[in-house]
């Protein structure tokens, strides 16, 4: 996708988890587009390692966490001072540990929704309180899973995605028609910490029912965001788009 394609409202675009996967992918096609970008994890080494990749550009990062949400409004603070024309929100950064719900501990539940639910609660609401009252346009992506769609043998990671789905809806009306608010829904995407958690035989359950040939790649899931941060996508919001292979026919 060329930088034209991107709306001039998405100028600036935070991308939480940009240490990895799906969110280093992002990072660099955005740079690419030649917009600055705002990231944070919890991955000093990657963080390094992404900042020195893409040294000379605009690139932001911060080592945040954001199951804390004191680390959130922190990261937002920097954010907004910096970069007060950021207009762009992917929230990328998740958490799954392929575990059945019995193996759970209560600090591991709460970690587990304090990532994927509440940091991207978290990071809407100070994204729509930058934009909102100016009556600024600009767009949010939110990343779930087909498990919050079709449900998960790690029955808690498929109910925060399923909260990803229903936030997603949610906002896209309580923050239209400035800011629009879109999810992606991926399947096994290789060459990341899930799909290196997944046990084998949901990996083989997977790609047998994916329709499409070949691998879903990080960069592949990163293109979906482009499209949906840019002003190709200006009449959708509430709007889910698989990025499956056609896996799981729903």
């Amino acid at each position: 996708m060329t930088a034209d394609a991107l709306t001039p409202h998405t100028r600036t675009i935070i991308v939480t988890g940009g240490a990895g996967g799906v969110g280093k992918a992002l990072v660099g096609r955005l740079l690419d587009a030649g917009h600055t970008v705002v990231t944070c994890d919890i991955d000093e080494p990657g963080l390094k390692e992404l900042a020195a990749e893409h040294a000379g550009r605009p690139l932001d990062v911060h080592l945040r966490d954001v199951s804390s949400h004191e680390d959130c409004d922190a990261f937002m603070d920097d954010v907004i001072a910096a970069h007060p024309e950021v207009d762009g929100l992917v929230n990328n950064a998740g958490l799954y540990l392929g575990q059945p719900v019995w193996e759970y501990d209560d600090a591991t539940i709460e970690n587990v929704i304090a990532v994927n639910v509440k940091g991207p609660v978290w990071l809407s609401r100070r994204f729509a309180d930058h934009l909102l009252p100016a009556k600024r346009r600009g767009a949010i992506v939110n990343l779930a899973s087909v498990a919050g769609e079709v449900g998960s043998s790690d029955a808690l990671y498929g109910t925060v995605k399923a909260g990803v789905i229903g936030l997603t809806k949610s906002n896209a009306m309580n923050f239209a028609p400035y800011i629009r608010v879109n999810v992606v829904s991926p399947g096994l995407i290789v060459n990341t910490a899930i799909a290196d958690r997944i046990p084998d035989y949901r990996y083989a359950e997977y790609k047998r029912q994916e329709q499409l040939d070949g691998d879903i790649r990080p960069e592949y899931v990163a293109d979906v965001c482009v499209y949906l941060l840019s002003d190709a996508s200006r009449t959708l919001t509430g709007a889910l788009l698989r990025a499956d292979n056609g896996c799981y026919p729903r």
